[in-house]
């Protein structure tokens, strides 16, 4: 079985029928755990993988995404580049800033401008969370985000919404991927 067909086997298995509530405010009538993807041994290795062979030729200093979903991801990301000799930094964005310490939004090596970076979820719907994270990520650095990638995209407008706000954007899978 090829990487991509385990991979695309234990994220159907992470399916739950609805209704949920999801991160956008919609309703749907199942949900997708990406963290029980990520946060799994091999699911993270192929998810990482799959995701680092599609970015390594995009020339990127650095990973990194909203908090909590991407935040195995981004890591599994550098440990894969990291084998092949590629040394790439990670970053973490937070939802709103510690109220102690160095209070930042991001958190991770100090990005300079123009620095070249992916932007990674589990799950998008709308692509909201990522719009949102860019714009903190924005406010504090100003590097170069030449792509938005996730594990899956439910097909719920993010590809249109991220396409408008100038960002590039490639799912592993779609929700069609898993008869949806």
């Amino acid at each position: 079985m090829s990487d991509y067909e385990e991979l695309k086997q234990l994220v159907k298995s992470t399916i739950a029928e609805g209704p949920v509530k999801l991160a956008s405010g919609a309703t749907s009538d199942f949900y997708i755990d990406g963290r029980l993807t990520s946060l799994s041994g091999r699911g993270l290795q192929l998810a990482s993988k799959l995701m680092w062979d599609k970015m390594r030729g995009l020339n990127i200093v650095a990973v990194g995404g909203p908090t909590m979903g991407a935040d195995p991801i981004i890591a599994g990301i550098m440990q894969q580049a990291a084998s092949q000799g590629v040394f790439i930094s990670g970053f973490i964005i937070r939802k709103e800033a510690k109220g102690h310490g160095m209070q930042k939004l991001v958190e991770g090596p100090a990005l300079r401008d123009g620095d070249r970076v992916v932007i990674v979820e589990d799950v998008v719907t709308s692509g909201g969370s990522a719009i949102t994270a860019i714009d903190k990520l924005m406010a504090q650095y100003k590097p170069k985000v030449v792509k938005v990638m996730a594990i899956v995209d439910r097909l719920s407008g993010a590809q249109e919404n991220l396409q408008k706000a100038g960002l590039e954007f490639e799912a592993l899978f779609t929700r069609k991927d898993f008869g949806r």
